[in-house]
């Protein structure tokens, strides 16, 4: 994974990157969306299993039960905060120790983080609307699908912005550990609005990244088979992080 990382940016002659109409770049890119969507669509289908289906949720997290018999949302049992905190482990392990990863051990990568983080999203069912779930869905996908054309079609060079976000990134990870224990309405608030900005960003910034590593690796089909694996773990990560902060933003509670 290190080489398909978002550290990872090589400077590609502009007449190559203004390349839109090759076919093969649009092959490609379908293939990174497709595998997107396909995971989107599975994190949705879990987060329904782990958050409704009162087996299954028992297994994952703490419920609450009120005077009129609801169930309030009451944090990870350990086997939920081992399926919550798996992704980042996979990620790391991927990072660290798969220095030269294949098509095939990549795929497992994506499918195992996109797994894991369906089934943790059972939470946000037990937290907010089914209607707040669906309408900030749609307005995410509406805006992943804007600021991807944006990233593709652009003829700036975005690196230094991405820099700047991982930059803004890591601080409000930092902000938001801090307030687990402040617990500060305003500073979530702010939190929120800037991981809006921070994720926009950078799915325009990650777009323009693939197609830059697609012209990079010049038709090495293994090679790309890796990437559209890492591409499209980049482009659903920022999706969901994205759907989080305008849920936390606009959803309407239980």
């Amino acid at each position: 994974m290190s080489d398909f990382n978002r550290g990872y940016a090589r400077s590609v002659p502009a007449d190559r990157a203004d390349m839109s109409v090759d076919a093969g770049l649009r092959s490609f890119m379908l293939g990174v969306y497709n595998k997107v969507a396909l995971g989107l669509v599975l994190s949705a289908a879990l987060a329904y299993v782990t958050g409704q289906v009162e087996a299954v949720r028992q297994l994952l997290f703490r419920v609450a039960v009120g005077p009129n018999g609801e169930t309030f949302y009451g944090g990870y049992t350990p086997l939920g905060m081992i399926v919550a905190f798996g992704p980042l482990v996979v990620i790391l392990f991927s990072a660290f120790a798969m220095k030269k990863a294949s098509p095939r051990s990549s795929g497992i990568v994506y499918w195992t983080v996109v797994s894991l983080m369906g089934a943790s999203l059972g939470a946000i069912t037990m937290l907010y609307t089914g209607a707040s779930i669906a309408s900030t869905f749609l307005i995410t996908a509406v805006a992943f699908g804007g600021l991807s054309l944006v990233g593709y079609t652009t003829k700036k060079d975005l690196t230094a912005f991405g820099s700047f976000l991982m930059v803004g990134l890591i601080g409000i990870v930092i902000a938001s550990i801090v307030n687990i224990f402040l617990m500060n309405s305003m500073m979530n608030f702010i939190i929120s609005v800037l991981g809006v900005l921070i994720f926009a960003g950078l799915i325009a910034y990650d777009t323009q990244r693939l197609k830059m590593t697609y012209y990079d690796l010049g038709g090495n089909d293994t090679a790309l088979g890796v990437a559209t694996n890492y591409g499209a773990l980049s482009l659903y990560l920022d999706f969901i992080n994205l759907f989080l902060f305008l849920l936390r933003l606009f959803g309407d509670r239980r």
